[in-house]
């Protein structure tokens, strides 16, 4: 790592760190990425270059909070979209960098859409993101008296079918 690291200007390695202070993993990865991918840089290893940058300046890194879970706040987010709240669902998304995560949306009718309401993340203190995305998923359908679909809270699943596939006719009825 440290061969690469010192091949980045002075420029572009501040503007990584920044990124990493920030708690801007993706942008950090996307610096280092462009301005050595030309010497032959895979993305793996511009991921690692970030991660020992993380672990280098693990205690000045603000990290971003995570979403709140309370029914007031969901509430409050579902509110701030339109259209009619028609069910909360939990669904599982996943990527390199955070792992497996839990995704709570509100379905919306009139318009037809979805608004994300938080991200439920692993978080090593408490319950797991399924546990808790159903906890808070189930408090705020249930506050809102709609129902909650989670399709697969046991295993991490993000091709599980979906809430409004489900309230469709079928074609061959």
């Amino acid at each position: 790592m440290n061969d690469w690291w010192t091949q980045l200007d002075d420029r572009t390695r501040q503007e990584a760190d920044a990124h990493v202070l920030d708690d801007r993993h993706l942008l950090a990865v996307k610096i280092v990425w462009e301005a050595l991918r030309p010497l032959g840089l895979d993305l793996c290893e511009a991921q690692k270059i970030v991660h020992t940058r993380y672990e280098a300046l693990v205690d000045r890194v603000r990290h971003t909070p995570p979403d709140p879970l309370d029914v007031p706040s969901l509430t409050a987010r579902a509110a701030a979209h339109p259209g009619r709240v028609a069910a909360i669902e939990a669904l599982w998304d996943g990527d390199t960098v955070h792992g497996w995560f839990v995704d709570l949306v509100a379905v919306l009718e009139d318009p037809e859409g979805e608004a994300r309401l938080a991200t439920v993340h692993h978080r090593p203190e408490g319950p797991s993101p399924a546990t808790a995305a159903t906890e808070a998923g189930q408090a705020l359908a249930d506050h809102l008296g709609v129902p909650f679909h989670f399709a697969s809270p046991a295993v991490p699943d993000d091709e599980a079918p979906r809430w409004r596939t489900g309230q469709r006719p079928s074609e061959d009825a």
